[in-house]
């Protein structure tokens, strides 16, 4: 065994060129099996972290997945508003430990617009129950003051001091803003990989104090000015969804029950974890698809190893036959051939290996940067280990296939050659 480890490794040394290539084939594949693997893990999880310590989400009666992508996600229209009284009476519920209102309808420059408390910057968490955090500013106080998220201010280049101009809807056209009444940006958001990057945050208050004088999305005109809405105290009529921090997880399915049959309007409560994991669902195909075009890229590299191996294998039967004249049998013939096959998967899948780790050290801090997506540098998972047990074993069943054509030409060949 040992005298044919050295023989494969003589055989490869004599063709480093063609070794080296081979080697590379396989590195790149494994590179992007692993690193896809790596990366829709990783998408995963930070996807499934985008709300974390949250008990409850509630909005209007409507679909779980629904709720939970205007709600957290920003992503289109509750199907209808929440009394303002429904949101205090849960609040103040002896099992609530924190309430975070939250009211969506306007926008800036295709950013949404979010109206909520100071409830949100103390309670709100995401990932592994990270809070948010400042990067400049400070969160929104007064009445026309906006907090914004880092894409928002990255995006639009914002700093603090800036002024923006909100409008009413999705659509931020001119005659649905509200021009007489800017904001000042006071703090910008650190980055966090979620929707939350994407949204100008600001009061309740400032809400309601912008709609004066819009009826149904229209402006019926006499709109006061930003002195004059300053001396008001505005009360919420109406808000958007609210989320719950429960003191006890176990009273967690007892409220949800209670809010589900509230009689005094129709409304939902959903459990995040819960709606994130149906929604990840919806979302397999691509995941699948992932997994698919990598699994194919893995074959192609093997497919290329076996072209290499099969080219290499013609120019080698004199090598082959004089073998067989020193006294190697065809079976150590045979072995050879998978000897090589498997040595230069094992190098093209440890070559791999140290490739993705050192490409996932260079590009962790740009992938968290631009798309949220926090990439650890963990020991490869177990999940991980199968792939690169499955891609080994394809590459010694790959070998098989010269070693076989070689075992059937070295009893034919002899000492005689045809060129």
């Amino acid at each position: 065994m040992k005298a044919t480890a050295h023989l494969a490794w003589k055989s490869l040394s004599n063709r480093k060129t063609t070794a080296f290539l081979t080697i590379l084939t396989v590195a790149i594949s494994v590179i992007l099996l692993l690193g896809v693997e790596r990366i829709r893990t990783q998408a995963k999880n930070s996807f499934a972290n985008t709300i974390s310590g949250t008990d409850l989400i509630v909005g209007a009666r409507s679909g779980q997945v629904n709720l939970l992508l205007y709600s957290v996600f920003r992503i289109g229209n509750a199907t209808n508003n929440i009394d303002w009284k429904s949101f205090e009476e849960f609040s103040n519920n002896p099992a609530v430990d924190w309430a975070i209102p939250i009211s969506l309808g306007d926008s800036h420059k295709g950013f949404r617009v979010m109206g909520t408390t100071q409830a949100y910057f103390d309670h709100y968490k995401y990932g592994k129950k990270q809070h948010l955090e400042l990067s400049a500013g400070k969160p929104f106080n007064g009445l026309f003051e906006a907090t914004i998220g880092a894409d928002v201010a990255k995006t639009l280049g914002y700093e603090v001091g800036t002024e923006i101009i909100i409008a009413h809807g999705i659509a931020d056209v001119g005659f649905a803003r509200h021009d007489n009444l800017p904001f000042k940006v006071v703090g910008i958001l650190a980055p966090t990989g979620t929707p939350v990057d994407k949204t100008v945050h600001v009061s309740l208050q400032a809400i309601e104090a912008i709609h004066v004088g819009w009826e149904s999305g229209t402006n019926m005109g006499g709109n006061p000015g930003a002195e004059v809405l300053e001396k008001i105290d505005f009360q919420p009529k109406e808000i958007t969804a609210f989320m719950l921090g429960l003191k006890s997880k176990i009273q967690t399915f007892t409220l949800q029950r209670q809010i589900n049959t509230y009689n005094k309007e129709p409304l939902s409560a959903i459990l995040p974890g819960i709606a994130l994991h149906e929604l990840w669902g919806m979302m397999s195909v691509a995941e699948q698809a992932l997994l698919a075009v990598s699994g194919f890229v893995v074959i192609a590299g093997l497919l290329g190893m076996l072209s290499s191996l099969l080219t290499s294998l013609q120019e080698r039967r004199r090598e082959m036959a004089i073998l067989r004249a020193m006294g190697a049998r065809p079976r150590h013939i045979f072995v050879l051939l998978v000897s090589e096959a498997t040595a230069l998967t094992m190098a093209g899948i440890a070559t791999g290996v140290a490739g993705l780790y050192a490409l996932l050290l260079i590009l962790k801090p740009i992938v968290q940067q631009l798309y949220g997506i926090s990439i650890e540098l963990n020991m490869l998972t177990t999940h991980e280990w199968t792939l690169i047990g499955l891609v080994l074993g394809a590459g010694v069943v790959i070998g098989f296939i010269p070693a076989f054509r070689a075992y059937r030409q070295s009893l034919a060949d002899g000492m005689t050659i045809r060129i």
